[in-house]
């Protein structure tokens, strides 16, 4: 993913260097470069003089934390008591088909990242699958292809390139 904020330094320079500051320093790297990469978790750990394994431990304990860089697009399908119930599990399956990826990874081409949660809060739309901020409810996996395609569409109308959905 593209740099898209402040640099590192930019950003260690707004912390004191204790412990304490962990945690904001992950969540501005974040917001800058789209996730947290080894090294700037290193750079991290060594201006708030913390071992690397705290880092990563808090890293993967909060699941808003990105260590890989993700798609463009996130998918993400409910997978909680409704939607299970309701075919979200066919829908994941589904679009790890198309897609060509398992749930929990990004496209080679950077397009979608896949993900499942618990339960999104929408219960009585089952099943929901949430495309970046957009909630799809009560959808089906032709309904839902047919939003990545014109997602798709409007990438390589904007020239960014063909997809694969």
């Amino acid at each position: 993913m593209a740099h898209v904020g402040k640099d590192m330094d930019t950003i260690l320079e707004q912390y004191p260097t204790k412990p304490e500051y962990l945690i904001f320093l992950l969540q501005d790297i974040q917001s800058s470069y789209g996730y947290i990469s080894q090294e700037s978790m290193q750079q991290a750990c060594d201006h708030a003089g913390v071992p690397l394994t705290q880092a990563y431990s808090v890293a993967t304990f909060y699941q808003s934390f990105r260590l890989a860089p993700s798609g463009e697009h996130e998918v993400r399908v409910c997978l909680g008591t409704a939607c299970h119930l309701k075919g979200g599990q066919r829908i994941v399956e589904e679009l790890e088909r198309r897609l060509d990826v398992e749930a929990g990874g990004t496209t080679a081409d950077m397009r979608f990242t896949l993900n499942t949660v618990n339960c999104v809060g929408a219960c009585a739309l089952a099943p929901v699958v949430v495309v970046d901020d957009d909630y799809h409810a009560n959808t089906t996996a032709r309904k839902l292809e047919k939003h990545l395609k014109k997602l798709e569409y409007d990438a390589t109308v904007d020239g960014e390139g063909q997809g694969h959905v």
